[in-house]
């Protein structure tokens, strides 16, 4: 038994996407592989339109932290209600705050909730008992952005997979893989614009997700459109369970776009598979990465430029399968991540 299981429960304050999500994942194996730990964790889902809430929902969140005395806060919902942390930890409650996300640097919120939740999640941190990161980036950057100097990084763990076969050593065409919410954060049009100057070259590709911005969505699959490419690349929506698999087994390359990602667990399940990736630099994924390259975030020139060396040359995709399939025995686990959130809250 850990010494946070000895401390008696820990109640977790969580939000829940409608659609999947890094963030709902994360909440979902990080609770499973605390209570293998041996901690007694009740879960508590908090409704409402976090991180930017209405007055009631502060109440129902003062209102729950008065059930239990050690809890962990998902900062998607403690972000935006640092009065509420603030009067917890003056009643002698221990918050934990645990940060995946930095909801001001969504661009999906309007520039006036932005600037409203860099102030509230300033003082939050300030406010909790400790914080908790996914990255060694994500905690330079609440140092940075808040001066707290002492958040514990959890790197989010990965589930075993199998190798993916991927599609190049069957004789097919190259399969480019893009795996997100179609949003402007995780900015899917990079991806297509970069696509839109390799129609030279072989290859395919796939733009999964659930689509949670409809303006989005539509300009991307306007540029398909435009750009005569509808017929290689396809866009599904989400998947999950089988159909997820079958696209992971098919995937040579994972090329994550995000603007903004304190982590990027999508990386390390492509690693998991055996599959390298190209990603967005200034970013927490960049930390997950391992195997693979990087473009400066929203340049699909430079995108480009980094697929087509990929496309056009089997040796580096080579080498790059193989360093990636040897990574995948080294990835963190939940249980990892479980035993550093453990160890804090003792």
């Amino acid at each position: 038994m850990t010494e946070a299981a000895g401390r008696g429960r820990i109640d977790f304050v969580r939000w829940r996407s409608d659609s999947p999500s890094g963030g709902n994942l994360y909440d979902n194996e990080l609770a499973a592989a605390l209570r293998s730990q041996g901690v007694d964790l009740s879960e508590h889902d908090l409704a409402g339109p976090w991180p930017c809430p209405e007055p009631d929902d502060h109440k129902r969140f003062a209102a729950v932290l008065e059930a239990g005395n050690d809890w962990l806060v998902d900062n998607i919902v403690g972000s935006a209600a640092p009065e509420v942390i603030r009067s917890a930890t003056a009643a002698e409650r221990r918050i934990t705050l645990l940060m995946h996300y930095f909801p001001s640097d969504d661009p999906a919120l309007s520039s006036g909730h932005r600037q409203r939740l860099a102030a509230t999640e300033a003082e939050a941190v300030q406010a909790a008992s400790n914080v908790v990161v996914t990255s060694e980036w994500a905690a330079a950057e609440v140092s940075a952005r808040y001066g707290r100097h002492d958040a514990e990084v959890a790197h989010p763990g990965v589930q075993p997979a199998e190798i993916a076969p991927g599609s190049v050593r069957d004789g097919g065409a190259p399969v480019l893989l893009w795996l997100a919410r179609l949003t402007a954060q995780k900015d899917p049009l990079t991806f297509v614009d970069a696509l839109n100057s390799l129609r030279d070259l072989e290859w395919t590709a796939q733009l999964v997700g659930p689509i949670t911005d409809r303006d989005v969505s539509e300009e991307v699959h306007r540029r398909i459109a435009g750009a005569g490419l509808a017929d290689r690349i396809d866009v599904p929506g989400p998947q999950t369970d089988d159909a997820l698999k079958a696209t992971w087994a098919r995937t040579d390359l994972l090329v994550h776009t995000s603007r903004s990602e304190t982590y990027g667990m999508v990386v390390s399940e492509a690693l998991a598979r055996g599959i390298p990736s190209v990603v967005a630099t200034g970013t927490g994924a960049v930390e997950a990465q391992r195997v693979g390259s990087t473009f400066p975030r929203g340049d699909a020139a430079a995108l480009a430029d980094v697929l087509r060396t990929w496309l056009t040359d089997p040796q580096l995709r080579d080498r790059w399968r193989s360093e990636a399939t040897h990574h995948r025995a080294y990835l963190p686990t939940w249980m990892d991540a479980a035993r550093t959130i453990a160890s804090t809250l003792a």
